[in-house]
């Protein structure tokens, strides 16, 4: 039986942390050509720190899909990224080939935590970054000396 003909498996804490990336969207693999016998897909686990954001972006020829484990996440995109869509625990969303976006974590005390899927890979192309003022809505998390995290304050 050659080494493709069987399931491989990638165990916690085993997962693939050299694949693209945008700023405050950390992304490791669990499924990639750089680590499985895959060569027509990504799938990983995209999270986001409390009031951060990724850099604007695309994902080139890649098709996406989302599903957001935990969390509230929105997607800026459109002219300035002045349109956006709100995600939840459970939500799932198509990001369309080449749509630059920004996805950004909208608390400021909790973690957001995305599984995701592209293919034919891990396609990030990273674009000038924007003001946080431009972001209708986000607030980035900020620590005060003693260590504690405090809401920021809006910006519209």
């Amino acid at each position: 039986m050659a080494y493709d003909d069987v399931p491989v498996v990638t165990r916690r804490g085993e997962e693939h942390d050299r694949t693209g990336q945008s700023g405050g969207a950390v992304r490791v693999s669990g499924v990639s050509i750089q680590h499985t016998p895959a060569t027509k897909i990504w799938f990983g686990r995209v999270s986001n720190e409390p009031g951060f954001r990724s850099l604007p972006h695309h994902h080139g020829e890649a098709e996406t899909g989302g599903y957001v484990l935990s969390g509230h996440g929105r997607i800026y995109f459109g002219e300035a990224y002045a349109e956006y869509i709100d995600l939840y625990e459970g939500d799932w969303v198509f990001v369309p080939p080449h749509m630059p976006h920004v996805e950004a974590n909208m608390s400021v005390t909790e973690d957001l935590h995305w599984l995701t899927t592209r293919t034919p890979d891990n396609l990030v192309v990273n674009l000038p970054d924007v003001d946080d003022a431009t972001l209708a809505g986000f607030r980035r998390a900020e620590s005060e000396p003693s260590g504690e995290l405090t809401d920021a304050t809006a910006h519209h």
